[in-house]
């Protein structure tokens, strides 16, 4: 690589530390180690862009705003694209009767990452799924009251079936509603970090 690219060793090695350092590659120690490339990670990804957001002064309020936003358009893409094998693997995650608060939120978040990766495009995807581990890595989980769960997972049955059927629009209302009343709750529940800017970490 020394000869190749033409730099010092100094040079290589701070740069494959970089590379490192953001999850893109990891480096083996010894004689038949070396640099190899990690599969991408959306986490990441959001981790990089939360030290832009934490630079321009982006809130959680804004990144909640975002997801209202975003959404409801990967849930018209996902209605659109139809993938006979991930309409399949969304099901599941509507079928969940865990009572653990953990475990719960991670079926949620896997529900809106699913969406996302159904897309279809890699953009989309990618920034969806990033604000999803932004928000789960600071909002405590569980965001909706147990009281509320059934029917969180009421709305993401129904929002998988209309993206199985095709029916993009109310796919897409579907979402719409369910993630503008996720950003009230989120507003109710975090009112003081809502208007925090986000942090890099």
């Amino acid at each position: 690589m020394l000869e190749e690219y033409r730099v010092g060793r100094g040079s290589l090695r701070e740069a494959l530390r970089i590379l490192e350092v953001h999850g893109l590659i990891s480096i083996k120690p010894g004689p038949r180690g070396g640099p190899t490339v990690d599969q991408v990670h959306t986490e990441n990804f959001g981790r990089m862009a939360t030290l832009y957001f934490q630079m321009d002064g982006v809130t959680f309020a804004d990144l909640v705003d975002a997801r209202v936003i975003m959404e409801p358009t990967l849930a018209t893409l996902a209605a659109q694209r139809r993938d006979p094998q991930l309409v399949g693997e969304l099901a599941r995650f509507t079928n969940t009767s865990r009572t653990d608060d953990d475990e719960y939120a991670s079926d949620v978040d896997e529900f809106h990452r699913l969406v996302a990766a159904m897309s279809g495009n890699p953009v989309m995807t990618l920034f969806g799924q990033s604000m999803t581990d932004i928000l789960r890595d600071r909002l405590s989980p569980p965001l909706f009251p147990k009281s509320r769960r059934a029917a969180v997972l009421n709305v993401h049955t129904d929002i998988a079936r209309a993206v199985a059927d095709g029916d993009a629009v109310l796919a897409e209302r579907l979402m719409r509603e369910h993630m503008t009343e996720y950003a009230a709750y989120a507003r109710r529940r975090h009112p003081g970090l809502m208007r925090e800017v986000v942090d890099w970490r």
